[in-house]
């Protein structure tokens, strides 16, 4: 175990399933991979989602943890909100960024903006 814990942002979760080596290298040895509940609708929202493509998410998501918004999970919803208000960024982000705030996580991202936020640490890739 080496302690590494990752939130994958919904372009990680992409490039991932189209093969990213990148994002293999790094995911190989993971104590553990979560999403957002945000990145799970954003995903099969998608209207060129093909049925390979959900046969291929819908067997991802057994891989991982999703982590939902539930009313209980107040430091969730408490850093949604600092976010949202402090870096005026989009709220289906500031959400994934307080998942991975939650869940003591690094986020996987391609999202250059989501770098200026400061309390998550963020690592990023080349998306394809």
């Amino acid at each position: 175990m080496n302690g590494k814990r990752y939130i994958l942002d919904t372009n990680a979760i992409i490039s991932l399933l189209k093969g990213n080596l990148e994002l293999l290298k790094i995911l190989e040895y993971a104590d553990w991979i979560g999403i957002s509940i945000i990145s799970k609708i954003e995903f099969r929202a998608f209207r060129g989602l093909s049925d390979a493509d959900a046969m291929l998410f819908a067997a991802f998501l057994h891989r991982v943890d999703v982590i939902d918004l539930a009313n209980r999970n107040e430091s969730l919803l408490q850093n949604t909100i600092n976010i949202r208000k402090q870096y005026k960024i989009k709220l289906p982000d500031a959400i994934v960024i307080s998942t991975a705030i939650s869940n003591h996580s690094t986020l996987i991202t391609a999202d250059k903006q989501l770098r200026l936020v400061k309390e998550v640490d963020i690592l990023s890739f080349e998306s394809f």
